[in-house]
This record gives structure tokens, C-alpha cells and sequence, in this order.
């Protein structure tokens, strides 16, 4: 288990594809990540299709070691396409993710539910 909350990015057949969705900058989103997560407090993984493409772009949010402990499980974003939702995430991240730190409220509104079965091991 991770010492920090870690991001795991979806960057399957759906989720970061800029046919699927043109007006959103993929490459810039996942840069923005992994410079947030340089400067400490979590970290960004990406992976292969999640599976719920319907609600692309999927991020995962994992506890840390620490945020397990205290009741935290990992928190399935959807529709993770612009750059509010991309600092949202990145923020409650470093604050301490789930069983540490309350999510922003327009972060609720984008929780989704995992799929049954649903991996979030990081690919790449």
C-alpha cells in the first residue's frame, strides 16, 4: 500500500482519446497530474480501459496506507475532462484523498460507481 494517495489515470480505448472527445487536451491533463504530484503528496499512474467508458475520463482515486487505515477506499471519478475537475482531483489528492481529506463538493458530483470486478492497478 502507498505511503501516498495515488491518482490512477485511464488511458484505455475511451479515456484519452481526443476522437471520443475533441475539446478536451488529454496530454496537458495527464502533465498537469504528474506536475502536481512532483511537488509532493501523491502520486499518478496511468493504466489501460477501467471500463466504464460510457463515463470517460475515468481517474481513480487510491488511499494512502494512512487513508485505508482510517476507512478510506479508493473513489472512482467520471467525466474527469476539463481543467477545474483535473485540479480538483489533484488538490484533494494532496490534501490526503479519501479517508483523510473531504473531497470537494463539485468533485461528489462526478463520483461514479466502480465496475464490478474493477482492478486499479496501475499499468504504465
Amino acid at each position: 500500500m502507498p505511503s501516498v494517495p495515488t491518482l490512477v489515470v485511464c488511458r484505455g480505448c475511451c479515456c484519452g482519446n481526443p476522437a471520443k472527445h475533441p475539446g478536451t487536451d488529454h496530454e496537458r491533463q495527464l502533465d498537469r497530474l504528474r506536475a502536481a504530484a512532483a511537488e509532493g503528496g501523491f502520486a499518478v499512474r496511468t493504466t489501460d480501459c477501467l471500463g466504464p467508458c460510457d463515463q470517460a475520463n475515468v481517474v481513480v482515486v487510491r488511499p494512502s496506507a494512512e487513508g485505508r487505515r482510517a476507512g478510506g477506499r479508493p473513489v472512482w471519478i467520471g467525466f474527469a475532462l476539463d481543467d477545474d475537475c483535473t485540479a480538483e482531483v489533484a488538490e484533494w489528492a494532496r490534501t490526503g484523498g479519501p479517508g483523510l481529506a473531504e473531497p470537494p463538493l463539485a468533485l461528489e458530483l462526478q463520483m461514479i460507481e466502480a465496475p464490478r470486478g474493477a482492478r486499479t492497478r496501475s499499468g504504465r
